[in-house]
């Protein structure tokens, strides 16, 4: 048995089936430069196994020169594949020390066929056979070359190169990867060199054996490389994970992905993609069969942006829709990266797709809906606005030319509403409207004065809602403005008649309590004549009686404030003037009239009952109105108990709290109530069961109370009579009766 041809054997075909592996790894994937250089690295040292065979073998001086010269070819290319192995694998080397390695074992290369036998001997002088594994084997004897220095220099510089590039790892962190292959490489290089040194100075009689140091490094790039194979293997299944919970992600998301092989017009795209596009789950997809299902009013446009995505190796987005094998369409979002291949040509396409017919419908509604909100404003008579939430106009309809005076671009981005507000209550609105703005509460018919461009008040009720973004913050307020100032002039021209009517009936009312009044005058005016006179004839006595005197003045004085006062409550009654808010006690209003009727209810035999509420709260009106409503309907019920015998006539008048916002009066006869026919319009106007009556009393009373934001009513009383109601509200410094 051969021990050397089985042991060389053996490191060749080990070293030949690596390299075959790994050949067929860079094959199949060009990119892999350090597969390459390992599969040279291999083949190398498997050559140098074979010459070294060759020159254990050789039966002559000439055969043993010739195979130690071609001995140096497959040591070259180990050298230069270690050189680019560790620059490609490791990144690592300092690139001139690469380049000098690289051209010193080349010219060592080239002397080696200049020189005769080769590089290592000047002559060769004779084989000599020595015992090696149980086994003769030849070796040679002859005088060294020194020039051979030129080949171990080479070496020299290999390991100054590996080891500079081992530090490099080192400091870059990849210490494992510096202990074993840097110090695997560094080792069996030196150790071979050693023996190769040793062997041809004559130091030892061995045969030269570096293939089965060197074969060691090829151990120590394989192990590592296989780490790599079993790290990517474990990449390969992370990735395999990782996509197959993307794909769950993006099919639960209904997003398709999809990537496209430019080079050979496939596409590989995921179950939901299919669905969105209407390809069978087995059917094979090529680009052009992704065209062909592309709206031809976009495929213009989709393959413009695809043009640019290949030529400026950018990203693409588009838009577009996709017809169906059953002829609906879709609206398809589809979002693209490019992918060059190692030469920075395009290679692929990765992205998604995902569907968007909804959002699609909605914008084209939207779009359908903001045309018509632009040819309602257009064409509108009311003035429609935005505002944003400072208050500057953002949009104005044609009408505010009309309204205003203003051209919508003198509004629009130039003026906030409240510059429109009449000067005197500008700030006062300013405030309440940002309150409102605050408080993001939507509002109607507000009434809002305004400044025309011409300096014209023009009275408008504006309208509006809060505009919110997606998060619920407040961007601004739409609505509407309606000119109402034609109305507004209508209602002052209407409620100067109201008050010119009203005044009327309070004469017509002192004309019917002429004699009633003229009672209540004579009264104090006939007890003043008697005590001046008294005390006259008190003063004209021999000696005078002071006290009577001073009584008498006192009674005088006193009937002459009864007087005043039934004047100066008829003078308040008959007056014209303008409508004046004041704050009102209700009870003491009540019993200001009673007394001016004293005289009119003895005459009548008419008893009033009060039963005030002493925890009425003040009301906001205007005194000589609410006297009126009052007298009025206290009229009306003693008329109404004419016919009722004198025993039953009473008149009840009570005032109540209701609650902390209003009070309600209450005056309730003993008469015979108000017929069923004429309950429902007992308020209108020139209505009236008496025949001296105009029928606007009730009427006047009715506007009155409402004017105070009040409510008037009238019931039929359960035993006999009736009772009328009306309400007001409690003090509110804002509130105007006119």
């Amino acid at each position: 048995m051969s021990w050397v041809t089985i042991i060389w054997s053996m490191v060749a075909s080990a070293c030949l089936t690596l390299a075959a592996l790994h050949l067929l790894v860079w094959c199949r994937n060009r990119a892999v430069w350090a597969s390459l250089a390992f599969a040279s690295a291999a083949m190398a040292v498997a050559g140098m196994a074979a010459g070294e065979l060759w020159m254990m073998r050789a039966e002559t001086v000439g055969e043993f020169g010739l195979a130690l010269r071609w001995f140096h070819v497959p040591g070259w290319v180990l050298i230069v594949s270690l050189v680019g192995f560790v620059r490609v694998y490791l990144k690592a080397g300092r690139l001139w020390l690469a380049w000098a390695v690289c051209g010193v074992r080349t010219l060592s290369l080239i002397l080696d066929f200049i020189f005769t036998p080769n590089l290592n001997y000047r002559e060769i002088t004779a084989l000599r056979h020595i015992r090696f594994l149980c086994e003769s084997i030849s070796v040679a004897e002859g005088v060294p070359n020194p020039w051979m220095l030129v080949g171990q220099v080479s070496f020299l510089l290999l390991v100054i190169f590996v080891v500079d590039a081992m530090l490099a790892v080192w400091r870059r962190g990849d210490r494992w990867q510096a202990r074993l292959l840097a110090g695997a490489i560094v080792f069996f290089v030196v150790a071979g060199v050693v023996q190769v040194v040793l062997t041809f100075w004559g130091v030892v009689h061995t045969p030269l054996t570096p293939s089965l140091f060197f074969v060691g490094i090829i151990g120590a790039m394989a192990c590592e490389m296989s780490i790599d194979v079993r790290r990517a293997a474990q990449l390969s299944d992370d990735l395999r994970e990782s996509e197959e919970r993307m794909t769950m992600a993006a099919e639960a998301a209904g997003v398709g992905v999809w990537m496209w092989s430019i080079t050979r017009s496939r596409v590989w795209t995921s179950e939901r993609w299919r669905c969105l596009f209407g390809f069978a789950p087995d059917a094979t997809v090529t680009f052009e069969k992704v065209v062909q299902r592309i709206h031809p009013d976009d495929l213009n446009m989709v393959e413009r942006g695809l043009q640019r995505a290949l030529e400026n190796l950018g990203d693409y987005a588009g838009e577009f829709r996709a017809v169906m094998p059953d002829g609906t369409q879709r609206w398809i979002a589809a979002r693209g990266r490019l992918y060059p291949d190692a030469n920075g040509k395009p290679a692929r396409m990765l992205g998604a797709a995902i569907d968007i017919t909804e959002r699609k419908g909605a914008e084209q509604a939207l779009k359908e809906s903001e045309q018509r909100f632009r040819q309602v404003a257009e064409t509108a008579g009311e003035f429609i606005w935005e505002v944003n939430a400072e208050g500057l106009y953002t949009y104005a309809s044609p009408s505010v030319e009309k309204t205003l005076g203003y051209t919508a671009e003198e509004l629009v981005g130039k003026k906030h509403f409240y510059d429109l507000f009449v000067p005197s209550i500008r700030e006062e609105r300013k405030a309440a409207a940002f309150q409102v703005f605050a408080g993001r509460q939507a509002f109607r018919d507000f009434p809002n004065p305004n400044v025309s461009k011409s300096g014209k008040i023009v009275h408008l009720e504006t309208s509006g809602t809060p505009v919110l973004d997606a998060d619920g913050n407040l961007t601004g307020y739409r609505g509407a403005d309606t000119d109402v100032t034609a109305r507004k002039q209508s209602e002052l021209a209407l409620g100067q008649q109201r008050n010119e009517l009203a005044h009327l009936s309070r004469v017509s009312t002192m004309g019917v309590l002429t004699a009633s009044l003229a009672h209540e005058l004579n009264q104090p005016l006939s007890a003043i004549l008697s005590n001046a006179q008294a005390g006259s004839r008190f003063l004209a006595a021999a000696t005078p009686d002071l006290a009577e005197v001073r009584g008498a003045l006192e009674d005088i004085a006193r009937d002459t404030k009864r007087a005043g006062e039934v004047i100066r409550q008829m003078r308040a009654l008959v007056r014209k003037d303008e409508p004046r808010l004041e704050l009102l006690d209700f009870n003491r209003v009540i019993t200001d009239i009673v007394r001016l009727l004293h005289s009119d209810m003895l005459n009548r035999k008419v008893r009033i009952a009060l039963e005030l509420d002493p925890k009425l709260r003040p009301a906001n009106g205007d005194n000589a109105q609410l006297q009126q409503v009052m007298l009025n309907l206290v009229l009306n019920a003693f008329d109404a108990m004419k016919d009722t015998p004198e025993d039953r006539r009473m008149v009840v008048v009570r005032t109540r709290q209701l609650d902390d916002a209003s009070i309600r009066v209450e005056v309730s006869d003993t008469g015979t109530g108000i017929s069923p026919d004429r309950l429902a319009n007992v308020f209108e106007p020139f209505r009236s069961s008496k025949r001296e009556g105009l029928g606007l009393g009730l009427s006047i009373s009715r506007s009155i109370v409402e004017a105070h934001k009040g409510r008037i009513w009238a019931e039929n009383n359960p035993d006999c009579g009736a009772t009328f109601y009306f309400t007001l509200p409690v003090h509110d410094p804002g509130l105007n009766p006119a």
